[in-house]
């Protein structure tokens, strides 16, 4: 079964026609969508790629009703766009898409693939924030999770090149990109995140802040004036990596640093040291540490980021080859021969994910 996956982000529109053996027979790139208007235009598009028998969509937010893959129909586009305040960059795109590609490709079966469904299951332990409960039940707040598609990939991807089943491993996969999270995998589900309710929590990113003091946020909404939605547009668009060296490019910053930039130095530094200390807290959420898996643009490609990680890691039996951490492919192992810990790079493929979930809908599996 051939599926045409529909990443519709806040920037690009990325279309992937994937087989069943995970191959892209087909690839393009595109300016977000804008409108109903756009509909026409991927009609077209979609004329000149492979003929498919199905089509994938990534949704960022499922909240708590979607909780799995699912079929699409005018009701779960309904309730799909009920959730637009919990992810208001993300959910419009995607509505965008389905709609799009429903109106271009009206005969196939659409499947909605969530970013939240992988983290649906985490213990309430681990989803539970400590708020009145009249607040937690009234507004369904709780600990989502984000990256869900990628870390599922990750995790399986890992077993498959150590030669391992899942059941039986306990995987960190470290989704570094512009956004970044970290989830623990053990036995093929994820029992931990570091994304919350929204995606600004947890590890230093591009452009976010990660995790902040709260008090310090109403600090500074009283010192400074600030309304909500310049405090949000700070956090989102302004912190970070950005907020510290003035630039969100890792490669940047790592050059800069490299020359003696103090800015770049500490924004690396702070960057490893929330990463190297979020991955034990996901190794003590599954009282120990099998694999560790890096994947995303920084994750992949970033080998200085990947080694200051591991060095700080070794309590937990991580450590690196270094010849095998600076070479280029993605999908192998980078850890030292033997050690007790698989350390690997592995390309994000969440079009593989995506596209492995439509069929299993289709299938009844």
């Amino acid at each position: 079964m051939r599926v045409l996956v529909v990443n519709a982000g806040s920037l690009t529109l990325k279309l992937r026609v994937v087989d069943e053996d995970g191959a892209a027979l087909a690839t393009r790139d595109l300016p977000a969508l804008r409108g109903a208007e756009d509909g026409a235009a991927l009609a077209a598009l979609l004329a000149e790629l492979p003929a498919v028998e199905a089509v994938g969509h990534r949704v960022v937010h499922g909240g708590t009703q979607f909780s799995g893959p699912t079929l699409v129909d005018d009701a779960v586009v309904a309730a799909l766009a009920g959730l637009t305040d919990l992810a208001p960059l993300h959910q419009p795109k995607a509505l965008l898409g389905i709609a799009a590609a429903r109106a271009a490709l009206p005969g196939l079966p659409h499947v909605a693939c969530f970013d939240t469904a992988f983290h649906a299951g985490i213990p309430p332990a681990a989803a539970t924030y400590a708020l009145p409960r009249e607040w937690t039940r009234r507004f369904n707040l709780r600990r989502y999770g984000f990256h869900g598609l990628s870390h599922a990939y990750a995790a399986r991807r890992a077993g498959e090149l150590l030669g391992r089943g899942l059941a039986d491993l306990r995987v960190v996969t470290c989704h570094l990109g512009a956004g970044a999270s970290l989830a623990a995998v053990e036995g093929g589900r994820s029992v931990a995140t570091t994304m919350g309710f929204t995606p600004l929590e947890g590890l230093v990113m591009a452009t976010r802040a990660g995790d902040v003091d709260p008090g310090l946020l109403l600090w500074l909404e009283e010192r400074m004036g600030l309304t909500p939605s310049q405090l949000s547009a700070a956090l989102t668009n302004e912190s970070g990596i950005l907020g510290m060296a003035g630039t969100s490019d890792m490669r940047e910053v790592v050059e800069r640093a490299a020359s003696g930039d103090a800015d770049a130095a500490l924004a690396l530094d702070v960057y490893v040291h929330r990463l190297r200390s979020s991955v034990a807290s996901m190794a003590a959420a599954m009282d120990g540490l099998d694999a560790l898996v890096f994947t995303g643009g920084v994750g992949e490609n970033a080998s200085l980021v990947r080694q200051r990680t591991a060095d700080g890691l070794g309590f937990l039996g991580v450590a690196l080859d270094p010849g095998a951490n600076a070479a280029r492919p993605p999908d192998r192992e980078i850890g030292v021969p033997g050690g007790p810990v698989g350390v690997l790079v592995i390309a994000a493929r969440e079009d593989v994910e995506i596209a492995r979930e439509t069929r299993a809908v289709l299938r009844g599996a």
